[in-house]
């Protein structure tokens, strides 16, 4: 059966790599006697995926694994299980059912929730200008910015890809952008290109990024329809 493990990821693990977790992922399903399904050959290895990679120095409450099991406990059991042999920074808090037909949470990403601050010492000089220009600046048709890519750089057109901002009154922003391997943005790129337009920069270590979660689009092309990840599962009784 399918099952989809709802995470976070806090504190000093935010300094943990996509890989090195891939590996603790992989003990804790042991540690935790977790029936989980290996593939078949030479090198037999946990048949397991990741939803959306998470940057080295971001913190989240929106991570998820897909794992198949041959067999389980109730999710709250296995919740149980898993916290336990859990380090601190780490914390399961879902663990549902998917049906067998429901693609891999990798595959279907499309949007996060990101909420960011900036570290003491690297705030805007005012920020209520810095608020109404980053207003005025999403009103724009098209936001042109030089992206990196595998090939290096090219210019590309974000504004499609932010889904919606909020500035906070305590001085947070709330963002959703496109996430997944057909779109991706970093939040910090939408900043860091209103400030451009500002005639500031945005220094590498300005902002503190959290992920609150992650979404499949259910909808139609042009009226997308978001939902978190874990709603496409169940809890197990």
């Amino acid at each position: 059966m399918k099952i989809r493990i709802k995470f976070a990821k806090e504190g000093a693990m935010k300094f943990i790599g996509h890989l090195d977790m891939m590996r603790y992922f992989q003990k804790v399903m042991r540690r935790a006697n977790v029936n989980i399904r290996y593939s078949e050959g030479f090198s037999p290895h946990q048949i397991m995926s990741f939803a959306a990679p998470l940057g080295v120095g971001l913190t989240s409450r929106g991570e998820y694994v897909d794992i198949e099991a041959l067999s389980t406990d109730s999710s709250q059991e296995m919740l149980r299980r898993i916290n336990a042999a859990m380090t601190e920074g780490v914390e399961a808090l879902s663990y549902r059912r998917l049906p067998d037909s429901a693609a891999s949470a990798m595959s279907i990403v499309a949007a996060a929730d990101y909420t960011l601050c900036f570290r003491e010492g690297y705030e805007p000089g005012n920020w209520e200008d810095f608020a109404a220009g980053l207003t005025e600046f999403l009103k724009r048709d098209s936001i042109l910015v030089l992206k990196k890519t595998k090939k290096g750089e090219r210019e590309t057109d974000i504004r499609p890809w932010i889904y919606g901002l909020e500035i906070l009154p305590d001085r947070r922003l709330r963002m959703r952008v496109a996430a997944g391997s057909v779109a991706n943005l970093k939040p910090e790129l939408v900043i860091q290109a209103c400030l451009k337009e500002q005639g500031k920069e945005l220094s590498e270590f300005a902002l503190l990024i959290h992920r609150d979660e992650v979404y499949a689009n259910c909808g139609e092309e042009g009226s997308p329809i978001f939902r978190p990840l874990e709603d496409l599962g169940e809890d197990i009784e």
